[in-house]
Formats: structure tokens, C-alpha cells, sequence
């Protein structure tokens, strides 16, 4: 196998550890990079670094913010009795885009996967538990999983958890394809998914 300089070998291993990314696309990265201006090297190595130190977690809802609370939680005009249940935060931004819901979220983190160690004490299942109990106002809970293996076990599973709290539960419409994420939906069909979502008995 080829060798290249140190720099070059751990830009490579770096961007491999990105998801879809092997080592032959992870070159071809660092390739282009090489011919960009150093200016624009630096613009992007501070934009990484800001990552790091400015973005954090809402201590409500889990999603990433700069803020110490995030927006959606802060918003006043949100509905307090509905919350949606999604598996990551970018599923936030792709609900949002539909303009078809109005109320407030938490963030799993993930879903139910014990092959892969997404066991109920990873996912966030306790936190979502505990601001139940504590947000009485809340009466319906969207259970917007991805239609997944996964998604499905995990919402047969919250359903069955978080029953004695005595809320309605539902989910979104099969507008989705079975086997799809939320991220790669687009706005139409998921907001037809939330706009038709149905209850769970």
C-alpha cells in the first residue's frame, strides 16, 4: 500500500470515521482539500473548532443548540400538549420544514438496537419518562420513528413503558416507505405522515 505523509494519513483517518465514508472516498476528500487556498482550510478548520466549543445539548429536549436552551423549547407560541418523539436531531429540522406541527420534542438519541449496544438505558427512554411526569400539560405523544426493524421495536416499546402515564400515543401515517429514515424524506411526504398520523391501540 502506497505511503503518504503523516498529515495526509490523518486527515484520511479522520474523514473514515465519518458514516459512508471509506478510505478511498476519505482520499479523494483530502485531495481536494489540498488544492484549496489555505485561507478556505482555515475558514473550514474554524468552523469544525466552533462546532466543538459553541454547539451543546438542550437540557429539555436534547436537540443540538447554541443557546442554553434551544429556540423551540423557549418559543411561547408552541403547543404544550402535544410532544414528538424523534430519533435524532436532524429529524427535528425535516418535521419543521413541513409546517404541519406546532408543538415541542424530545430527542432519543437513537432507536432500540442491542446488536449494535442501543439499549433502553442509552436511548434516552428516562428522560422522556421523567419530563412525563413532570409536564402534565402534555396529552398526545408522536412516536415519529423512522419505519424501521428498529423504529418499530422502539415504538412498541415506549408505547408499552409509558402506557400507565395515561397519554394518547400515535404515529406518523405510512406515507413513509417501510425501511426509509426520516432524514432523506421529503417535506410532501412527511407532512402527509403527520398530518394523517394515527393513534395506537
Amino acid at each position: 500500500m502506497r505511503r503518504f505523509p503523516e498529515p495526509i494519513t490523518n486527515l484520511v483517518a479522520t474523514f473514515s470515521r465519518l458514516p459512508g465514508v471509506g478510505p478511498k472516498t476519505a482520499l479523494r476528500y483530502v485531495y481536494y482539500l489540498l488544492k484549496q487556498p489555505s485561507h478556505d482550510l482555515e475558514v473550514m478548520a474554524r468552523a469544525l473548532t466552533q462546532l466543538g466549543e459553541r454547539i451543546g445539548t438542550c437540557p429539555r429536549c436534547f436537540t443540538y443548540t447554541e443557546l442554553e436552551t434551544c429556540f423551540i423549547c423557549q418559543d411561547p407560541k408552541r403547543d404544550p400538549s402535544i410532544l414528538c418523539v424523534v430519533e435524532e436531531s436532524r429529524d427535528i429540522s425535516t418535521i419543521e420544514a413541513t409546517g404541519q406541527y406546532h408543538g415541542f420534542y424530545h430527542v432519543l438519541g437513537g432507536s432500540l438496537n442491542p446488536i449494535e449496544g442501543m439499549t433502553p438505558d442509552v436511548i434516552r427512554y428516562r428522560e422522556l419518562e421523567e419530563r412525563l411526569k413532570a409536564e402534565e400539560g402534555i396529552k398526545e405523544i408522536i412516536l415519529a420513528l423512522s419505519p424501521t426493524n428498529y423504529g418499530e421495536t422502539t415504538i412498541m416499546f415506549l408505547q408499552k413503558q409509558l402506557a400507565p402515564l395515561g397519554r394518547s400515543f400515535s404515529r406518523l401515517a405510512r406515507g413513509l416507505p417501510l425501511g426509509a429514515t426520516l432524514e432523506f424524506a421529503d417535506e410532501i411526504t412527511l407532512g402527509e405522515a403527520l398530518s394523517q398520523r394515527r393513534s395506537i391501540q
